[in-house]
């Protein structure tokens, strides 16, 4: 164990801890999200990936955290503060077998886990050239769901990024919420 490695494995995430690189289980924010950044972004700077993983690896760990401030049920911050929303889950970086592995949880309701299927599943169908092309198209449209905060490109570029297809799952959580669960390789 080196200096830099964390002595305690998720408990969100058992299993995959076997190279730990970040792990943070808490209350997200734009401020917070910034601040770990600087974290995940050193840590992977001592690695020896490439700079395109990195750069990987440093997206779709955003677009996570970001993801766990819009959309995560259990917010500090009241449900029509559309602005320095604070809302919890986690989000851990780990390396095992050559790959890079990025997962977050946060708690969502049975509707709105109903509504990340649809997002989801042609994602992991998809080939890496269908994915470019729906980002792109994503990207052109201007079309977007009214209670959207751009989930769907969001998920695009988790996808795009990624060297094998998204995993994620819904399990009981407290309060009759759901823990989503998402996860991506590189």
């Amino acid at each position: 164990m080196t200096e830099h490695d964390t002595p305690i494995a998720p408990p969100c995430f058992p299993g995959l801890a076997e190279d730990l690189i970040f792990f943070y289980a808490g209350y997200f924010s734009q401020n917070i999200i910034n601040a770990i950044g600087d974290a995940v972004r050193l840590r992977m700077e001592q690695s020896e990936a490439s700079s395109s993983v990195r750069r990987k690896i440093f997206s779709t760990f955003i677009e996570m955290a970001q993801n766990i401030v819009h959309y995560s049920s259990d917010a500090l911050t009241p449900p029509d503060q559309a602005t320095l929303e604070m809302r919890a889950g986690s989000v851990m970086v780990t390396h095992a077998d050559g790959r890079f592995y990025i997962l977050c949880a946060n708690p969502v309701d049975a509707e709105f886990a109903e509504q990340l299927k649809p997002l989801l599943d042609p994602l992991r169908v998809m080939t890496t050239e269908q994915i470019k092309n729906a980002y792109r198209q994503t990207l052109r449209s201007s079309d977007s769901s009214e209670n959207s905060k751009g989930s769907g490109l969001g998920f695009l570029t988790i996808a795009k990024d990624s060297s094998a297809p998204l995993e994620y799952g819904f399990t009981p959580a407290a309060h009759g919420m759901l823990m989503f669960t998402l996860k991506a390789t590189i």
